[in-house]
């Protein structure tokens, strides 16, 4: 199981390390614009930029935050859980707020996995 956990969280990791290189070394790429449903033109704006480049950073700590929890940490499963709640919790927010209700499933469905994995441990 601890395998199966490690796993599937690291794809977790993978992925907001995926969203941060987007939102902050690709910001105006077309995948970018493809990713967040905005124009390339709408990319050119200093401040979507601006906007983008410090929620990459956040998403950037999320992937830290996984890694570190599951590799320097002895107990990994409550720090691990934590981080898998709060993003649910942001990929719900997303979802709703945007009305794009497939954000929850591209960003939550993996830390649902982990969560419930975890929580059956």
């Amino acid at each position: 199981m601890n395998l199966v956990i490690t796993i599937i969280s690291l794809l977790v990791a993978v992925e907001f390390l995926y969203i941060m290189y987007l939102e902050t070394f690709a910001t105006t790429s077309p995948n970018t614009a493809k990713t967040f449903n905005m124009s390339e033109t709408d990319l050119q704006s200093k401040k979507i930029q601006t906007l983008l480049e410090n929620q990459g950073v956040y998403n950037g700590l999320i992937a830290v935050g996984i890694i570190y929890s599951l590799f320097f940490t002895h107990n990994y499963h409550n720090s691990l859980l934590a981080i898998m709640i709060y993003i649910i919790l942001v990929a719900l927010y997303g979802s709703f707020s945007s009305g794009n209700k497939s954000i929850f499933f591209k960003q939550g469905t993996l830390a649902v996995i982990v969560a419930i994995l975890l929580l059956i441990s």
